[in-house]
């Protein structure tokens, strides 16, 4: 039996040894790593099926790993989607041999019985370059699992790569390949919109707060974060455990973030400590800014209109005045004995051509703007153009919501209030910048939570989120958007997020959105569904040459460290090798 196995393996370092296709004529041999089987049947719309070697069991393949097909003429890198059992024979499922036995076992292993996998070609690798899978390798051809080497190859190798002028991004593993690393292209992942999907508790905050760390260290764009529930600047917590991990700001001490804060004694409360507190002044707001509550406010179509009407009567005082009493009452007949707010609503109702019963219900649903402390009647400062000068300078913004995250509605209207404006100016800036590339703003991605709300279909038409998808970063601005109802985004604005990264699904509409317009939606759909539901995504689109699942990388120390963070404990020990670099060590002597 030793002599057998020693045989086999005297036969595959020869076949390595060989020059293949995979081989190119000038170019270092190809690593050798564990053989897996060989083709045996298949089609290029349906996939490949490769018969297993008997030394390789199913159970240590995972639907979502890679192979490499190594075919006569090109190198075939390949996703596992499917594992099966197969037999020689009908028969012998009809009457099971006894494997009790081991030598009846190692008898039937592999060649009675054996495993079988399903490849789907998802890139041909040609003079060391990914092209688009348009043939199929033949019969028998070797298939063996993917290396780091290969894995380069296809999604480049972490770090700055000067030809192609981008960073690549070490994002996570490919699932049961614990020592190769799988990166993401951070200049294409930002030159569209992107988005983070998955339900409820699959880490969708850990997985954005990962890649806007990449983002931020590479200093590819900054950042806008409409941090709904205070995760992203400060501590936030950790998925699925009770300890506290790092916010953007403690990662990047330098200055590369800053916080912003709608409710500042929330966020000092936490120990954020932020650089700015914004307040909106009423006579800011304008009738854009409410139409996206019109759901969230249940707003009539006709109350929209007495809003703009509103407007046009009284000019920027009209929210001031409108939800001031003594305001309203000056409208009203002084002879009138019923007097009161009721009677200067008629009045006023009468002066702007509207109904009393329509102005009447649209006060009571502004009147909860009150309960706001961030608007005021006018603005100490003016926060958008305080905001536009940090993003301008490269520095990226967390603006914490505070005790305002668990109002819908306060989250709607300040990331539709700000991004209208930011949108504009950078709009104003990259015109008058036309020809002229170092005068340029710097590229803006922003990132909003509860993306459905901004992008219904109902909506996304006339809002400025959908506009700035549609864009393609016409004007240097993006959106990074994190969602857990992807089926629920308007399906034009859906086809334009350039990269998908995506946790674990479970309904059958939203796995669809995500999977709309993908290649091989059919072998995706069941690698998504195999998900764990923490620390696993499905990650396609612009930013990867081909679908790939991975296991991310930890948020922990050695994330920070890896982002440039250095621990207090750690600068001890970085002085006296900085002393001993500069000084030589006590022991020198001299040279001779």
């Amino acid at each position: 039996m030793n002599n057998d196995l020693n045989a086999a393996s005297d036969f595959d370092a020869d076949f390595d040894a060989l020059p293949s296709a995979s081989a190119e004529k000038g170019l270092a041999p190809l690593p050798a790593t564990q053989r897996l089987g060989m083709v045996i049947s298949g089609s290029l719309s349906r996939g490949l099926e490769v018969r297993l070697d008997r030394r390789v069991s199913t159970e240590e393949l995972a639907v979502g790993s890679y192979a490499v097909i190594r075919g006569q003429q090109k190198r075939f890198f390949s996703m596992i989607t499917d594992v099966l059992l197969g037999t020689a024979s009908d028969d012998l499922l009809l009457s099971p041999p006894d494997l009790s036995d081991p030598f009846l076992r190692e008898v039937h292993v592999g060649t009675s019985t054996f495993g079988i996998v399903h490849l789907t070609p998802m890139l041909a690798l040609e003079d060391g370059e990914p092209r688009p899978v348009k043939t199929i390798p033949a019969h028998f051809s070797e298939v063996r699992q993917a290396s780091q080497e290969e894995v380069n190859e296809v999604f480049g190798e972490e770090g700055y790569d000067k030809a192609r002028d981008t960073h690549f991004f070490h994002v996570g593993n490919p699932l049961d390949m614990e020592d190769v690393k799988i990166t993401l292209d951070l200049k294409r992942f930002v030159e569209r919109s992107s988005g983070v999907f998955g339900k409820s508790g699959t880490g969708k905050t850990f997985l954005s707060r990962l890649l806007l760390a990449g983002i931020i260290k590479e200093r590819v764009a900054v950042n806008l974060i409409f941090d709904m529930h205070n995760e992203y600047g400060w501590e936030g917590s950790s998925e699925g455990v009770t300890k506290r991990v790092k916010g953007l700001k403690q990662v990047f001490p330098d200055g590369r973030v800053s916080i912003f804060t709608l409710d500042d004694e929330s966020s000092r409360r936490r120990g954020s400590n932020p650089d700015f507190t914004v307040t909106i002044g009423y006579d800011q707001i304008e009738p854009d800014d409410l139409e996206m509550l019109k759901d969230i406010l249940n707003l009539s179509d006709a109350q929209i209109g007495a809003i703009y009407a509103l407007h046009r009567r009284l000019g920027r005082t009209w929210l001031a005045n409108f939800l001031n009493d003594d305001w309203i009452d000056s409208w009203g007949d002084p002879d009138d004995e019923s007097g009161g707010t009721a009677n200067g609503l008629k009045a006023l109702a009468d002066d702007i051509q509207q109904p009393f019963q329509t102005l009447a219900a649209l006060r009571r649903r502004l009147l909860r703007f009150e309960r706001y402390g961030f608007l005021k009647p006018k603005a100490p400062d003016d926060a958008v153009d305080r905001l536009f000068r940090y993003l301008d300078a490269g520095t990226s913004v967390v603006l914490e919501f505070g005790r305002y995250g668990n109002m819908l509605d306060a989250y709607i209207f300040v990331a539709n209030f700000l991004t209208r404006r930011l949108h504009q100016k950078y709009v104003e800036k990259k015109e008058r910048a036309f020809g002229n590339q170092a005068e340029e703003p710097t590229p803006l991605v922003i990132t909003i939570e509860e993306a459905h709300k901004f992008l219904d279909p109902q909506i996304a038409g006339n809002t400025i989120f959908g506009t700035i998808a549609r864009e393609l970063r016409k004007y240097n601005v993006t959106l990074f958007i994190v969602d857990q109802r992807p089926s629920k985004i308007d399906p034009e604005v859906m086809s334009q997020i350039g990269t998908r990264v995506t946790a674990l699904l479970d309904e059958e509409s939203d796995i669809r959105a995500v999977l709309m317009g993908v290649s091989g939606s059919d072998g995706l759909k069941e690698v998504l569904a195999r998900l764990d539901t923490r620390q696993q995504a499905l990650i396609m689109g612009h930013a990867v040459p081909m679908p790939v699942v991975v296991q991310t990388r930890a948020y922990d120390l050695e994330f920070y460290k890896a982002m440039g963070f250095r621990d207090e404990e750690d600068l001890p020990q970085r002085l006296a090798s900085n002393v001993e670099r500069m000084r030589g060590s006590a022991d020198f002597e001299g040279f001779d």
